[in-house]
């Protein structure tokens, strides 16, 4: 495996892998199982597969620290090695913005500003711009990302289609712990205590999607989601359509929540099929 940490460096090596498609997946260190399955279904999809590691600062907002995010990057190279990874790009911050502060961003419009954006202002613009500029760096043909951030995929696959960037991009279904949570790199932040309490927003997804199940509405799966989140600070509970747009009366839709446990913010997401004229199963 080979690992670099500069532009010239990951141009050289780029230059050299040559086959039936690059694949990449884009990363912020602390990785755990949900990384390494993005990494196994991309060495599916191609012969070579690119990882990159790198915590963003232009995604954290000002009450958000980004140096307070956990990083492991001996272990993550061993995950990487374990998965058969070909290339690992792990940049400075300097090395990605050279010139400081970038004087362009990419805009995710207005999705950028609801759910996930309402309650962390800048941050979808500052994940699309360093996720932009690793597409082109990596030269990538299909990338993969995770759908426990359903938002954030939701907004690569726009971004990448509106400005023609010649890249795949796909989803992978949310890797859970035994007990449903959500694998997260700030789980490790949870106390033993925190830990059972953020069991309520898996919880409240399957309340959800029970409910879905037997014909409920929109205003009735809420209803039963919301019914499970105690302990915790709900930022949001919301219904949308699969592009996230105002849920549907039937059909497809995505149950999303957020809330904050203890210090720790979590997310988490599920797909629910309305169907309230009858049951579904």
């Amino acid at each position: 495996m080979n690992v670099v940490t500069t532009r010239s460096e990951l141009a050289a090596a780029r230059s050299s892998l040559n086959g039936d498609g690059v694949a990449v997946v884009m990363t912020m260190g602390a990785l755990h199982e949900g990384h390494a399955t993005l990494l196994r279904e991309a060495r599916k999809r191609a012969d070579f597969v690119i990882a990159t590691i790198f915590v963003n600062p232009l995604q954290f907002g000002p009450t958000e620290d980004c140096q307070r995010y956990p990083r492991t990057p001996e272990a993550d190279l061993e995950v990487c090695r374990a998965e058969g990874v070909d290339l690992v790009f792990a940049p400075t911050p300097d090395v990605m913005y050279p010139d400081g502060e970038p004087l362009i961003r990419v805009d995710p419009g207005p999705l950028g500003d609801q759910l996930e954006g309402a309650v962390r202002p800048g941050h979808f613009g500052g994940m699309l711009t360093v996720v932009c500029k690793l597409l082109h760096l990596t030269g990538a043909d299909v990338a993969f990302f995770g759908e426990k951030d359903y938002q954030q995929l939701t907004l690569i696959k726009t971004m990448t289609r509106v400005l023609d960037l010649n890249v795949e991009i796909i989803g992978v279904p949310t890797v859970r712990e035994g007990d449903g949570l959500a694998m997260s790199s700030r789980n490790r932040y949870l106390s033993d205590t925190e830990r059972v309490l953020a069991l309520s927003l898996s919880a409240a997804l399957r309340a959800g999607a029970q409910a879905a199940a037997y014909g409920a509405n929109a205003e009735a799966v809420l209803a039963a989601a919301r019914s499970q989140l105690a302990g915790v600070d709900v930022d949001y509970l919301e219904l949308r359509d699969p592009d996230l747009g105002p849920v549907p009366a039937s059909g497809e839709t995505r149950l999303l929540v957020a809330a904050r446990v203890g210090t720790t913010r979590l997310i988490d997401n599920t797909f629910i099929q309305l169907d309230p004229q009858g049951v579904t199963r």
